[in-house]
């Protein structure tokens, strides 16, 4: 049976309307393929064209299923999804964020896949990505790629200096000033985003919030001395300025890729552009160390990556050729083949191929996965990011203190949890 159709909302966006219920052909008829709809978020130039290879290899073994491909732009889909959902229209597959999940989970979109054919290697996935995949106590998606952040770093640059991978905040400042003397080039340019500040309240084991306690810990004594740490590496000898502006992510990108800085924190999601830059024609100048450590001497960054998540709306005929389509997608083989063809890290260990581990950047954030800090399981977690890359920009670019940004922080977080205290 065919299922409802796309809400009002949705139809303003033509195309994505058009796709997000599965194509009409076959799926209505009790004798012909079922056609079920992915929407895929990965990006479209760099990642896509693997996936839309891997949808053909399924469809050939798989004569009795189509997929109908969808690319959904990542910053577009958990809206566009949430609105189709609620209106018992969404695809039958959802690429989702890692953050995306358990709160997809809480409002009933998404089928729970403990037992299922989708999770049937459950034992060979990493337990810690499988445990960011669960909501009170079900499993609502299947790791598909994972990932951290780390010191990314060009080894040509810090050998000329003399100097080694930082371990600490305070080592990197001192690195990136014997740098700026030694090559003439900054040693470090920081992020003014919220995700990439998260490794700095990590370092004084805090965090935005306590899930446990219920509470708000955003402005408590160890978060405020993370972001003090946070933003002084934006000032002195080898560290650059704060770039507030809408392009900032670009242009830290551009300057460590043309060699114009030797070191920033990316995740690896950015190894095959590392790739196209003058600096690392040389795939092996490419240096990967854990994040610098904090005043605790702990180091450790969020770990993010994507689920495979099946509508729990669909109907079971659907449900049935998602589930396997999930497995497939899941599988150690076509893991293996996005690793190799797109530099990302595989989510179970028998995809980590002597071939896969070849490419020095996913064999370098392979040995920084053990320092990634796992969300907690609150619906809520992903968005409490929202309030700070509202402040931290301002903080940043001194246009207010640091104990006037966090406070305002930690207001707009409380209401996004209002079960917590401050």
């Amino acid at each position: 049976m065919r299922r409802g159709t796309v809400a009002t909302a949705l139809v303003a966006s033509l195309a994505l309307a058009a796709t997000a219920c599965g194509g009409s052909d076959g799926d209505g008829k009790a004798d012909g393929p079922v056609t079920i709809t992915w929407w895929d978020t990965s990006n479209a130039t760099n990642e896509a064209p693997t996936y839309q290879a891997l949808v053909k290899e399924f469809e050939a073994a798989h004569k009795d299923v189509k997929v109908n491909y969808v690319n959904v732009p990542f910053d577009q889909a958990q809206n566009k999804f949430d609105t189709a959902a609620g209106s018992k229209g969404a695809p039958d597959i959802l690429r989702s964020e890692v953050g995306w999940t358990p709160a997809f989970a809480k409002k009933g979109y998404f089928l729970p896949l403990d037992g299922t054919e989708a999770l049937a290697d459950q034992a060979k996935f990493q337990p810690n990505l499988i445990e960011q995949a669960k909501y009170e106590d079900k499993t609502y998606g299947v790791p598909l790629v994972t990932d951290t952040l780390a010191l990314v770093y060009n080894k040509e640059l810090f050998d000329k200096a003399g100097v080694q991978a930082p371990k600490t905040w305070d080592d990197l400042k001192k690195a990136a000033a014997t740098i700026k003397d030694k090559t003439g080039v900054d040693g470090y340019w920081g992020s003014t985003q919220a995700y990439y500040a998260q490794s700095f309240l990590y370092g004084e084991g805090t965090d935005t919030v306590d899930a446990g306690a219920k509470k708000v810990t955003v402005n408590s004594a160890p978060a405020k001395k993370g972001y003090q740490t946070w933003l002084g590496l934006f000032d002195g000898k080898g560290l650059h300025k704060a770039d507030t502006t809408a392009d900032a992510y670009a242009h830290i990108q551009e300057a460590f890729v043309s060699g114009k800085v030797a070191a920033i924190v990316q995740g690896p999601w950015e190894i095959t552009n590392f790739y196209k830059g003058s600096a690392f024609k040389d795939k092996n100048n490419l240096g990967i160390a854990t994040v610098p450590a904090g005043s605790t001497g702990k180091a450790g960054a969020p770990t993010g990556g994507h689920n495979l998540s099946v509508y729990a709306g669909s109907d079971a005929a659907h449900q049935k050729a998602a589930l396997t389509f999930v497995n497939f997608m899941t599988s150690a083989k076509s893991q293996t083949t996005i690793a190799l063809k797109n530099s990302t890290l595989p989510t179970r260990g028998d995809a980590y191929t002597a071939e896969v581990k070849a490419d020095p950047g996913i064999a370098g954030f392979q040995t920084v996965l053990p320092a990634a800090q796992p969300r907690p399981a609150l619906p809520e977690y992903s968005s409490l990011w929202g309030p700070l890359d509202t402040e931290l920009p301002q903080i940043a670019g001194g246009k207010e203190s640091l104990d006037d940004g966090l406070g305002k922080a930690e207001t707009s977080i409380a209401k996004l949890v209002p079960d917590f205290s401050k």
